[in-house]
């Protein structure tokens, strides 16, 4: 299998930030944080920016305001997208892009858009993460089942076959990094009692993979 850069979403270490949450993950052994729009380049971030910013974002912002009077929320993203070249777009169960054949008609609907495939985001809304592959520009794993964004590595119900991944990846002539996102976010929904132990189990368990 080839050799990908094993790197961390910034968020895994909230509420360390910045160049905190940057030297905690090259102390557990990441190559690269990514997400984080407000860390000095020196350090170990990746240049991905919050996947949800547009241009000129504020450091740390990670929203996007709501679609204007009368506009339809996929129309708004088009637009918005259409105004942003080079963002990446994450699609997840709850949003406007939520499958495979969403994002293929959003990317019709923006020439060169760029995707930021999440494995459980992908299992979570019950399809296939292998399917989803060859629009990525960025990946982020994690563990997932049909309802379930987030579990740990091990745990016997997740749907996500990372070696299978890999494998297509190298099919594919990947050329990017790989990041693994794990949080605990309990007022959106997604508590984790400790999201850093399972972002390096995930981490010792890919390396070991790809040997």
């Amino acid at each position: 299998m080839g050799r990908y850069s094993l790197g961390v979403v910034d968020v895994t270490f909230w509420p360390d930030r910045g160049a905190a949450a940057s030297v905690r993950a090259r102390d557990l052994g990441f190559e690269h944080i990514d997400c984080g729009t407000d860390v000095d380049p020196a350090t170990l971030v990746l240049p991905v920016g919050c996947p949800t910013s547009f241009p000129k974002p504020q450091p740390g912002w990670c929203t996007t305001p709501a679609p204007g009077p009368g506009e339809g929320r996929w129309e708004w993203t088009v637009r918005k997208f259409r105004e942003a070249p080079g963002c990446l777009l994450e699609p997840y169960a709850s949003a406007v892009v939520n499958s495979r054949e969403t994002v293929r008609a959003m990317a019709e609907e923006v020439p060169g858009l760029r995707f930021l495939i999440d494995t459980g985001h992908v299992a979570d809304w019950g399809e296939d993460p292998l399917d989803l592959l060859e629009f990525a520009d960025h990946i982020q794993l994690r563990q997932g089942k049909p309802g379930h964004t987030q579990l740990h590595v091990d745990d016997p119900s997740g749907v996500v076959d990372f070696a299978a991944v890999l494998r297509r990846l190298d099919d594919l002539g990947y050329q990017g990094k790989l990041s693994i996102e794990h949080f605990n976010l309990p007022e959106f929904g997604w508590p984790l009692d400790d999201p850093v132990a399972y972002a390096t189990d995930l981490l010792a368990h890919v390396r070991a993979l790809m040997g």
